[in-house]
């Protein structure tokens, strides 16, 4: 009708679109986009030592770094500690050059009492008098690296590496080098736990998409049915089953397929079957949504041209899926690489992900630096895959 405004302009109805999803975008941004930056933010900012010894933060970034510092640097650090002795922050910049440093918090703070009981300190031979340490350049070193605000240590920490006394990069001890191994870990069951449910989950999607509604809606229930539980329920699940008394070794001793009860729990074994049990339904619905979409006489029209069946599903059917494919898979890899549930219940200390570092360093020993640095090595190559997909995700041209 002339004047009615049930079709408004492009430009205004995209300005009204926007309107529609901005509080959800707000939501977002307050609940998880900021709280994400903030907290990865941590993996590069060190303010502890500045915030408590600001005389002493000052000092030390005038220093060169060489050797021990002198005198006048060494008094302002002595007054710094004892004045947050007495105050009671001495802890913040003691468990900060702990991390750096082991022995750090126990120096500082035995030091820190002989100068309240009147030891002097206003140089460098003296505070050697309280502790020999002090006339050695890596405590120096330590409160230099942490003087803030930015610093590289959780980063480089993060890899198993370190700044030694002389600023270059130089590699931790093998006792203290796990980092690096838990990241391969990481990644490598990822990587397979995405490859079994690819195995396992496209002849299901396939068999959902082909076969008439009223026989695929109650098997495409059973794919979803998994979701009506959570996944510590399920993985619960799984190591009751897998136990050495458990239903799956009775009944392999049952049929006569083992004569003793196999290790299927505590392993990596365990953690890939429950791992893929709690995923394959991530799998299976992007790419049965995408094989719903492809029409079935595209088959029958390469048949009908003289390819056989083969023939027919590798260069018709197939590339059509790839889309499919590709979106499950990065869905079950992104999961897959921040479990945490599941390695530590049905797997053993060698199966732990990089997830219950990130928890024990979030919850346990409260360095939320190291938290952040561990969480962004992680975000990293998940971004560069995920933007690598999209090349894949984009529907194939008939």
């Amino acid at each position: 009708m002339p004047g009615s405004h049930a079709n408004p302009p492009p430009k205004q109805g995209r300005w009204w679109s926007f309107a529609l999803v901005a509080p959800l975008l707000l939501f977002l941004l307050a609940s998880f986009v900021v709280p994400a930056l903030m907290m990865l933010s941590r993996a590069v900012v060190d303010r502890d030592l500045e915030r408590v010894w600001p005389e002493s933060a000052a000092a030390l970034r005038q220093w060169d770094g060489v050797g021990v510092p002198p005198d006048a640097l060494a008094a302002t650090v002595a007054r710094d500690m004892l004045k947050a002795r007495r105050a009671g922050t001495l802890n913040q910049v003691a468990n900060r050059l702990n991390y750096d440093m082991v022995g750090s918090r126990s120096l500082l703070y035995a030091t820190a009492d002989r100068l309240d009981e009147g030891s002097p300190g206003a140089r460098i031979a003296d505070l050697a008098q309280i502790d020999p340490r002090w006339g050695e350049p890596g405590i120096w070193a330590a409160m230099r690296h942490a003087d803030g605000p930015l610093t590289t240590h959780y980063l480089l920490a993060a890899l198993d590496r370190r700044l030694n006394e002389d600023d270059r990069i130089v590699g931790v001890s093998a006792e203290q080098a796990v980092f690096t191994n838990i990241y391969v870990r990481t990644f490598q069951i990822s990587a397979i736990v995405a490859l079994l449910c690819a195995a396992l989950g496209y002849p299901v999607a396939y068999l959902l998409a082909s076969l008439p509604d009223r026989k695929a809606n109650p098997l495409l229930v059973l794919v979803l049915l998994p979701f009506w539980t959570s996944a510590l329920v399920r993985t619960a699940a799984w190591a009751v089953l897998l136990q050495t008394n458990g239903l799956v070794n009775n009944a392999l001793q049952t049929i006569g397929v083992i004569d003793a009860p196999l290790q299927l729990i505590y392993n990596r074994l365990g953690v890939y079957i429950a791992m893929t049990h709690v995923l394959l339904p991530f799998f299976i619905l992007p790419l049965y949504g995408v094989m719903k979409g492809i029409a079935p006489n595209e088959m029958r029209a390469a048949s009908s041209l003289g390819a056989r069946p083969l023939r027919a599903f590798l260069s018709v059917y197939l590339p059509q899926t790839l889309p499919g494919v590709a979106a499950g898979t990065i869905i079950v890899f992104t999961l897959a690489l921040g479990y945490y549930v599941t390695p530590a219940l049905v797997g053993g200390g060698a199966d732990q992900m990089i997830s219950a570092s990130i928890a024990f360093y979030t919850n346990q020993s409260l360095n939320w630096g190291m938290a952040a640095a561990l969480s962004l090595f992680l975000l990293l190559p998940l971004l560069m895959m995920v933007f690598a997909g999209r090349t894949m995700t984009r529907t194939v041209p008939a």
